[in-house]
């Protein structure tokens, strides 16, 4: 070890050259030791005198006390160190909720966020979420290199707004070539769609809401009536943001209830529910439990009659944030986009079935009376007038980068190639949980074959088996599967069930993989005590003690106990019926 001196409160290494070049110099050696201070100073051996270069002028020596720090300056109180674990954050934390006083080192603040983030699950192995988790590195690199451009700044960066409207138009448009994804009625090809993007389906579907209610009001109040008590039916299955929407917005929720042998909407009960405040019926192609796509032909045909029957005139909101770039793709014949004459609004999020990385969406019209020019702004103050529908303003545009380079990377056969495999997987897992525990353990709750989006969802049916779904998730996730469990929409009798979202990078050999991990969860729980089950599914002892009262086939004990905290939500439909949202 050598000895350590301070000069003039530079630290320095006395090197055998002979040299005490401070440590941000060189010395004419290759060898450059480091030097970490505050350091306790090593008593040099009897005799021993500090050998300076003859060439250097001589200095004055001092030493470091064990017990202060060197300090560049007053108000400098941090530990030094060249190690990331040798810092003092290593040692006393970082402050969870505080600013620190002083500057961290850049690869210390990345070392210790990372570390943090390793309790995170593994994207590749979330099988809960629909999001996309895997783009090319061509792909992430064109990203990064955009990543400081405000979307918003049309004028500073007209690329960004022309990539946008191109996105907009190959989403949207009908051109007299090629149908494109939702076959927008463009009066030629050289005709541009009206659409957004946004952050996601969410912003998408609020923008909707916003524009039909609107378009309701102007409406009403031409006629001279009332703009009271606008309404809007769905089904409860939908996804949380359209209780946002209604509940921001103020609009009359009126749900068609699931039942536990049909999970989308009846079409003739829908329009069943629609009257002269109705602003919207929202369809959903691939619910978020199921991946079921509703009969969204069959609303429009009855909403259709309601019209005619008493004077209406209620559109319809496709919500296709799953089903937007899948149906295209796996069923072209299928007529739920604006095929349909009462579709006046499509929605889709391009970081699910789109591809792209988180979070992009679109939201496109059919037409521009849809519109109303009450809700589009105009600024000016960023170089140039520009219109804005939108409920954020400055954002990144990497992520209509990410979808832009996917479609032109694709192609429509590209995009057919992929959507085919999830497909083809999809019905491989639906086939392997239905031979499970003697092949009348399970039953498939979502549909094959492509009518529905490339997922499974299942449910255990067989009597007294011992655990639930809630046990098999937990026992999937000590290896390493995040795989959801939940109850069903409200009406359902509290209908347990699990659900596997098959993505881009699920392939087949993972597949294979997951199939040998959830038939040794099945064989693991079915031999051992029920106990066991029972703490892998969450509940406590005391639940435990209520289950053996309670008997019921589909009593979610340990869902009841983690939806507690949200009884006082009376205003959602997770505080009135204990609904879980699936994970989107």
């Amino acid at each position: 070890m050598y000895p350590r001196a301070a000069i003039n409160n530079t630290c320095l290494v006395e090197r055998s050259c002979g040299c005490a070049a401070p440590i941000d110099r060189r010395c004419n050696w290759s060898f450059v030791a480091p030097c970490l201070f505050p350091h306790a100073p090593e008593p040099p051996p009897p005799g021993y005198t500090t050998p300076l270069a003859s060439n250097r002028e001589a200095m004055v020596l001092s030493t470091v006390p064990a017990d202060s720090r060197v300090k560049d300056s007053p108000s400098e109180a941090h530990h030094v160190s060249s190690t990331v674990y040798g810092n003092s954050l290593a040692r006393n934390g970082i402050r969870r909720f505080e600013l620190p006083e002083q500057e961290l080192p850049a690869t210390v603040v990345q070392r210790f966020i990372s570390d943090e983030l390793l309790l995170d699950g593994n994207p590749a192995l979330n099988l809960a979420s629909f999001v996309t988790t895997y783009q090319e590195p061509e792909a992430e690199r064109l990203m990064l290199a955009n990543l400081s451009k405000n979307f918003i700044d049309v004028e500073e960066y007209p690329s960004m707004g022309e990539i946008e409207t191109r996105c907009v138009n190959i989403v949207a448009r009908l051109t007299y070539l090629d149908p494109s994804l939702f076959n927008a009625p463009l009066t030629d090809h050289k005709a541009e769609a009206l659409g957004v993007s946004t952050i996601g389906s969410s912003e998408a579907i609020i923008l909707a809401v916003l524009a039909a209610k609107r378009r309701w009001q102007i409406k009403r109040r031409a006629e001279g009536k009332s703009t009271e008590k606008p309404n809007l039916v769905m089904n409860a299955a939908v996804q949380v943001c359209w209780e946002k929407a209604a509940r921001y917005l103020e609009v009359e929720e009126r749900y068609w209830y699931c039942r536990p042998e049909a999970y989308v909407m009846d079409p003739k009960e829908c329009a069943e529910l629609c009257d002269e405040n109705t602003i919207l019926v929202c369809a959903i192609l691939g619910t978020t439990y199921t991946g079921q796509y509703e009969d969204i032909k069959g609303i429009n045909d009855e909403v259709a009659k309601v019209n005619k029957e008493k004077g209406l005139d209620v559109h319809i909101h496709v919500d296709g944030a799953s089903g937007g770039f899948v149906a295209p793709f796996v069923m072209p014949d299928l007529e739920w986009d604006f095929r349909l004459p009462l579709v006046c609004s499509i929605n889709a999020s391009g970081h699910k079935y789109g591809l792209a990385y988180a979070g992009v969406g679109w939201l496109v019209f059919r037409e521009k009376k849809y519109l109303p020019d009450e809700v589009v702004f105009t600024v000016n103050y960023l170089g140039s007038p520009q219109s804005s529908f939108t409920l954020n303003f400055s954002k990144s545009g990497v992520q209509v980068l990410g979808q832009y380079y996917q479609f032109l990377r694709l192609g429509r056969s590209g995009y057919e190639s992929i959507m085919s495999n999830l497909t083809c997987t999809a019905d491989y897992l639906s086939q392997q949980v239905l031979k499970l525990g003697g092949g009348d353990l399970f039953e498939l709750m979502s549909e094959t074959e492509g009518r529905g989006l490339p997922l499974v969802a299942w449910r255990i049916v067989k009597a007294d088996v011992g655990f639930d779904e809630f046990a098999i998730a937990g026992h999937l996730r000590q290896r390493g599967w995040i795989v959801p469990a939940y109850t069903m929409a409200p009406h359902t009798d509290q209908m347990k069930m699990l659900r596997v979202v098959v993505r881009e990078d699920f392939s087949r050999s993972r597949c294979e993989q997951f199939v040998r991990d959830l038939k040794h969860t099945v064989e693991y729980l079915s031999k051992a005590p029920k106990v066991v089950a029972e703490a892998l599914a969450g509940k406590t002892p005391h639940e435990v003690d209520q289950d053996a009262e309670k008997q019921s086939e589909h009593h979610p004990a340990s869902h009841a106990a983690k939806t507690k905290h949200v009884e006082h939500e009376k205003h959602s439909l997770r505080g009135k019926h204990k609904k879980t949202h699936a994970v989107c």
